[in-house]
């Protein structure tokens, strides 16, 4: 049975940003990636039969380092040794797999599909010439736990749940709204911090500037980020359709979440 939290988008942030781990979506989703144009294509002729044949030989011979005599000769059976590898190793020889396999078949459309399975499942890597990069901060992971930690700041925390549930809605993300609900967690702390509970983030902001609080190349940069909301109607009324993504929503996410907690060492 679903757990209340998969069904409606909700996971441990470790689990929401895969850094340290694979969830069985992910590992799926990466195994269809390749079965589609490549597993599926295996019994549909002669030259598919080569290419698996030889891919397994080289995988276990210069990849796995083991015997090549031990592979089974059957082209059913060869599948089935691949598949059986690819679901019982490790999640980051998930990686390592793909890496190999993209080095004996470097396919531009394979890039492209397996960093969109990526960004779709909100992994920390991508694909990046072959290789795979880390593209989140484990610091940031950190300083999000600890913003979703603290209760001491009910609003700030329940913006922050939201905005982490409509980012990693599998089904349906909003990542729109998962901006909406970053900025307004900086908005609910500046308030708090100011005690200037009707006033906006631009002016909260500039009120932590005459305070001594916050730098003035910090506000700046934050008020920027506030105006860019605006301007792309994220906090207003949509004019036109958005390029927002789930990379958008993600920076803003952890983007929010170190100001946050570097605003809470002002009290």
């Amino acid at each position: 049975m679903q757990k209340f939290s998969e069904r409606n988008g909700l996971a441990e942030v470790s689990k929401t940003i895969q850094k340290d781990g694979m969830t069985d979506e992910l590992r799926n989703s990466l195994w269809n990636i390749l079965h589609i144009p490549y597993w599926n294509n295996f019994f549909t002729g002669h030259q598919e039969i080569i290419f698996i044949s030889d891919f397994i030989k080289l995988l276990q011979q210069f990849h796995l380092k083991k015997p090549i005599d031990e592979l089974p000769n059957n082209s059913e059976e060869q599948l089935e040794f691949i598949k059986k590898y690819f679901y019982n190793c490790k999640w980051y020889e998930i990686y390592d797999f793909l890496e190999f396999f993209y080095k004996y078949n470097e396919d531009e459309n394979l890039e492209k599909n397996i960093n969109a399975i990526l960004k779709r499942e909100l992994s920390a890597y991508r694909l990046i010439d072959g290789i795979f990069a880390d593209i989140t901060d484990e610091q940031e992971i950190e300083a999000l736990e600890q913003a979703l930690a603290d209760d001491r700041f009910k609003g700030v925390q329940e913006h922050f749940k939201t905005a982490l549930k409509l980012l990693s809605d599998r089904k349906d993300p909003d990542y729109r709204n998962s901006i909406k609900e970053s900025i307004s967690a900086v908005e609910s702390m500046c308030k708090i911090i100011t005690g200037e509970n009707g006033s906006t983030l631009g002016k909260a902001l500039n009120a932590l500037e005459k305070q001594g609080k916050l730098h003035k190349h910090l506000k700046d940069g934050f008020v920027k980020l506030y105006a860019y909301t605006n301007d792309d109607g994220i906090r207003h009324a949509i004019m036109k359709e958005s390029n927002i993504d789930a990379d958008d929503a993600k920076y803003f996410l952890l983007s929010c979440t170190s100001f946050i907690n570097y605003l809470k060492t002002k009290i």
